[in-house]
């Protein structure tokens, strides 16, 4: 197929598309999926309304068409979904030049990593808050333990997936653990990802004093292990990049609070029943699922595509407490998407 890449109205082009494969998750997660709202009984999208396998890749073709490089895998818990390899394989049988990655909560990796390498799987990022199993558990999971998600990046790391680890940092809760969290993955050839505590959804109860800024982690890393700013790997990385001082050992810091990068945002997201999202901090997404289903042509679901995006003016971060102010005044301002529905 042939490219044509598209460009939104601030000039940003289209190049990585987030896709949710379920909206289900083992865990509940503070940030995400608090559990009083996400609880036992939760009403989750019965599978009819999911994607199927041959409508992603459908549409995984479609926005390589328009100029997707990167297609990162997301959930819920992605390795919820039955069958995932299968889908995985799919994918990059279609794209074999397609950067496929996946961001888990790495309790299921220790049974999948293998598979998932098979299928085409390039890179995984792990979420992992926390060292500690009590902190762990209050916050991210009563039902599992830290050691299942070490096991699971132990063993995405043996079967030749690149790791990261992502870790949300919220002042009061796990801010106390940034050095050890940086000093316990150091030499593993695994990067940790520091990541500023974000206002996404509705239900996290977000507060601008519970972030802990990419200012605030780098001086504590540094004031113990000595540090050095480094370039980008590509335009609109998400992550500053760090390295240890006279290393190879890098870390990043993702600082969407204090360092908005909008600007370079080239990210778009497909819910799990197949709603197109062009900002994390979105409160509408645009229909695609019935749209395919309605039996169009590929040509018109490219127009359809190339239409949202070039109407995309998102810049979410950048106006952040502008928008926090309205909300606040209007309870009927418009709500954001939760992120366990659209993925990170």
């Amino acid at each position: 197929m042939t490219i044509h890449p598209i460009m939104d109205a601030f000039g940003r082009p289209l190049r990585d598309l987030r896709i949710s494969v379920t909206d289900r998750c083992n865990f509940r997660c503070t940030y995400c999926m608090p559990e009083e709202i996400f609880g036992e009984h939760y009403s989750f999208l019965p599978r009819e309304q999911l994607l199927r396998d041959d409508e992603i890749v459908r549409l995984v073709s479609v926005f390589t068409s328009l100029g997707v490089n990167k297609v990162r895998i997301t959930g819920g818990e992605p390795l919820l979904r039955k069958d995932l390899p299968h889908l995985l394989h799919l994918i990059k049988s279609a794209h074999p030049k397609l950067d496929l990655a996946l961001t888990s909560n790495g309790v299921l990796l220790s049974k999948q990593a293998v598979q998932l390498k098979a299928a085409g799987l390039e890179r995984v990022n792990v979420s992992l808050d926390t060292l500690k199993d009590d902190v762990f558990q209050r916050f991210n999971s009563r039902k599992h333990e830290v050691a299942q998600v070490l096991a699971g990046i132990q063993a995405a790391a043996a079967a030749g997936l690149q790791v990261k680890v992502n870790m949300v940092v919220i002042k009061g809760v796990n801010d106390d653990e940034v050095v050890s969290v940086a000093r316990y993955f150091r030499g593993t050839g695994c990067i940790v990802r520091f990541i500023e505590y974000m206002d996404v959804g509705n239900r996290n109860g977000w507060q601008p004093n519970q972030v802990m800024t990419q200012h605030e982690i780098v001086e504590q890393i540094n004031a113990v292990m000595p540090v050095e700013a480094i370039d980008a790997n590509y335009e609109g990385e998400v992550a500053t990049r760090f390295r240890y001082k006279d290393t190879n050992e890098e870390f990043g810091v993702i600082s969407s609070i204090a360092n908005p990068f909008c600007g370079s945002c080239s990210r778009a997201r497909l819910s799990s029943d197949g709603k197109l999202y062009t900002c994390l901090f979105a409160t509408k997404g645009y229909e695609l699922r019935d749209v395919i289903r309605s039996g169009v042509h590929d040509a018109e679901l490219i127009s359809y595509v190339t239409a949202i995006w070039n109407n995309r003016a998102d810049r979410y971060s950048e106006e952040r407490f502008e928008q926090k102010r309205a909300s606040s005044s209007d309870p009927n301002a418009d709500r954001k998407i939760e992120m366990s529905y659209i993925g990170g």
